[in-house]
């Protein structure tokens, strides 16, 4: 009987710990669709060239000026390849703040902790 009572109590908390966890999903997939949204830009050469990036890192616009046309081949693309690094650059840092939330790391520690008691205690 006593046993019967710690069993119902663990598995409220467990219960619990579940209905937080969900809720934690349910905000991780909030946080990736804003990531999804979002656009940063980089640039090189002075401005001369632009890379604009969404949220899955997918290249959606380029611009570049006329005086950098003028340049030669090597030089553009030196310069289109150090833009599009500056706007991963960006979009890693807007990313990852959307992403630090040490709720998130403690409530997934208290979950496979209570996992763990869990399947000790059912044994």
């Amino acid at each position: 009987m006593l046993g019967q009572k710690i069993m119902k109590v663990k598995m409220t908390d467990f219960t619990k710990i579940l209905d937080k966890a969900k809720e934690l999903e349910s905000k991780m997939k909030e946080s990736q669709e804003k990531i999804k949204n979002i656009q940063v830009e980089g640039t090189a050469g002075s401005n001369s060239i632009k890379v604009t990036l969404n949220g899955e890192n997918e290249m959606i616009k380029i611009y570049l000026s006329e005086e950098v046309m003028k340049e030669d081949k090597v030089i553009i693309e030196d310069l289109i390849v150090a833009a599009h690094n500056n706007a991963k650059s960006e979009l890693m840092s807007k990313t990852s703040e959307n992403f630090q939330n040490p709720q998130v790391d403690l409530v997934l520690l208290v979950l496979m902790a209570t996992l763990i008691e869990c399947k000790i205690l059912t044994k």
